[in-house]
């Protein structure tokens, strides 16, 4: 599967570590699922954040076309996902908008205001 990245975060050694492997454990569910019910299609992964502004991620595939059988556990995965982003004090939302499927996850500011004094 082609992976498009578009990577615009600023200061990512703040990010703490927590932030950091629920970010790494959304794009990896996304991957996976856009695997299992894309196979074949291109991925694209979106990732922005700052000073101020918290990590935001999409992460975008074209969905296959005709609806085929709904697999075992579908959809059980990003509804944990939904928790953990939850967890983190963020959130998460994903669904489909024609033939793209997007998963968009919002993850607190609040990381890079409680370490970087300069921040805004």
């Amino acid at each position: 599967m082609r992976i498009d990245v578009d990577d615009d975060v600023l200061h990512r050694e703040k990010v703490p570590a927590t932030t950091g492997r629920t970010a790494y454990r959304i794009v990896q569910e996304s991957l996976t699922n856009a695997h299992k019910h894309a196979p074949g299609h291109g991925v694209r992964i979106a990732l922005r954040g700052g000073p101020g502004a918290g990590l935001s991620l999409e992460v975008t595939n074209t969905v296959a076309t005709g609806d085929g059988p709904r697999l075992p556990g579908s959809g059980s995965g990003l509804f944990g996902l939904r928790e953990r982003a939850a967890l983190v004090g963020g959130d998460l939302t994903y669904g489909r908008d024609g033939r793209t499927h997007r998963v968009r996850a919002q993850l607190p500011r609040r990381w890079w205001t409680a370490t970087d004094p300069t921040s805004s």
